[in-house]
């Protein structure tokens, strides 16, 4: 039997096999139907969980549904923020949360943010508001508000609406109307409503 030698074939290095990147998991959004319009809030439940999470719970209990934006401070034009959440109604809140302050989040209170009302650390609860143009020099940390310089809890951010939101604080404010003994001359005269809060579809 005839055998045919063959000579090898040189191979050259086997290139390695790359990892197939995953695609980061898309935050939550929550959309607010509210009767001035759609507004549409993205959660930051990487950098904020306690936060967020928090949230979610107002919204899957439904506990925001019929609440209204209580609240309008207008300090300038496109310069302010507007407040909404439970106001104190005892059957819709929630256990007050452990505080994250902005340097903890790495979030800031710029346009558009949301974020957690609070007394005290470690009280906040039920109470949201929304920055109306840069407010990080009153709302993050480390700029002396309130007065323990831990700043207010920013969360997300409004990604659909910001137009509604700015009509909320433009509205006409009462000069004598209060919350609650507090905010006078900051509360609307026809406060807006929010008719449903839902998670956003993926």
């Amino acid at each position: 039997m005839l055998v045919l030698a063959f000579p090898a074939v040189a191979q050259g290095p086997v290139a390695p096999t790359l990892p197939v990147a995953t695609p980061a998991p898309s935050l939550p959004r929550v959309v607010l139907e509210t009767g001035a319009g759609r507004i549409v809030i993205e959660l930051e439940t990487g950098k904020a969980p306690i936060t967020a999470a928090n949230f979610l719970k107002y919204v899957d209990q439904k506990k925001l549904d019929g609440t209204e934006f209580y609240r309008a401070v207008k300090a300038a034009d496109h310069f302010g923020f507007v407040q909404f959440g439970a106001n104190g109604a005892r059957q819709r809140l929630l256990p007050p949360i452990a505080h994250e302050a902005t340097t903890q989040t790495g979030l800031h209170h710029t346009d558009g943010e949301i974020s957690l009302a609070r007394l005290a650390p470690g009280t906040g609860r039920s109470e949201f508001t929304i920055s109306v143009g840069d407010q990080t020099r009153s709302l993050d940390a480390g700029q002396g508000q309130p007065a323990d310089n831990l700043g207010y809890a920013a969360f997300g951010h409004v990604v659909e609406g910001m137009d509604v939101v700015v009509g909320i604080m433009d509205a006409p404010a009462s000069p004598t109307a209060t919350q609650r003994g507090a905010f006078r001359g900051e509360v609307p005269v026809a406060p807006v409503k929010i008719l449903t809060a839902r998670r956003a579809a993926p």
